[in-house]
């Protein structure tokens, strides 16, 4: 992927959501266009970087040392070897994203974040080539249970992408005792939401497809959902007053379990 500050950016769209300065013009610009018709895409995007931070929470407190985020976009507060380090002692992240100028924010800014975080380029699009990368080989025990987390990045991928195929790779490689944390886009949010919102990422550097509960369901087959399932972000094990109503969030989420 090539850079490009006149093409709207996923991971920097998402940055300015969150209220962050690693953004141009046009993401600037294509944001505005969203949030002008969906408003509640600032609450959807700090949502969805708590629920990361539950989900980690969660992962550590059953026993989980290691993980594997990917497309995990520009780097901000909360990430996860800082949540996951509040619970264990020393845990190894490997952070993966295809967005040479995510790598490059996430090398600078994370370069003293210990032996434990590691930082490979990979395309979700192509599994395989993650999981056989030298660096997560290396950073990663496969024969111990994995943190997955694959949060606010599976809508980017495309039918013609394979997610069937994906999710099944990636089930497959994780070892028993694993956990999959997930959170979507979803069309069964607020309609002018779902229509802005995959209008203006169609000229961004990945198209939105939102899917249905059940096909995001579908994504957890192979695992045990934990409780309460896939629900809305704030739905999941909140650990304060939950939004009402609690679709403003536009994403469903969950937590899945390898057997």
């Amino acid at each position: 992927m090539d850079f490009d500050p006149t093409t709207p950016n996923v991971a920097r769209l998402y940055d300015y959501y969150l209220g962050g300065k690693d953004n141009f013009a046009a993401d600037r610009e294509a944001a505005e266009k969203i949030l002008a018709v969906a408003p509640e895409l600032r609450l959807a995007a700090r949502e969805n970087r708590a629920f990361l931070g539950r989900a980690v929470r969660f992962m550590a407190r059953e026993g989980i040392t290691q993980f594997l985020d990917i497309g995990t976009g520009l780097p901000t507060q909360g990430n996860v070897h800082e949540v996951a380090g509040e619970v264990v002692t020393e845990p190894h992240v490997v952070y993966v994203d295809r967005d040479p100028v995510v790598l490059t924010h996430a090398r600078a800014l994370l370069a003293g974040a210990g032996r434990g975080t590691t930082i490979v380029q990979g395309d979700l699009r192509r599994p395989e080539e993650i999981l056989t990368h030298p660096d997560v080989v290396k950073a990663l025990d496969f024969s111990r249970p994995i943190g997955l987390l694959l949060v606010a990045v599976m809508h980017f991928i495309t039918e013609d992408d394979g997610p069937a195929r994906i999710m099944a790779t990636l089930r497959d490689a994780l070892p028993p005792g694993s956990l999959l944390a997930l959170s979507h886009g979803t069309r069964d949010a607020r309609a002018a939401a779902v229509d802005k919102g995959t209008e203006v990422y169609q000229k961004a550097t990945s198209p939105l497809v939102l899917r249905t509960r059940a096909e995001i369901e579908a994504l957890f087959t192979g695992l045990e959902l934990v409780e309460p399932g896939v629900v809305w972000l704030p739905q999941w094990r909140p650990d304060h007053d939950p939004i009402d109503p609690p679709d403003t969030s536009l994403i469903l989420c969950g937590v899945g379990r390898k057997q």
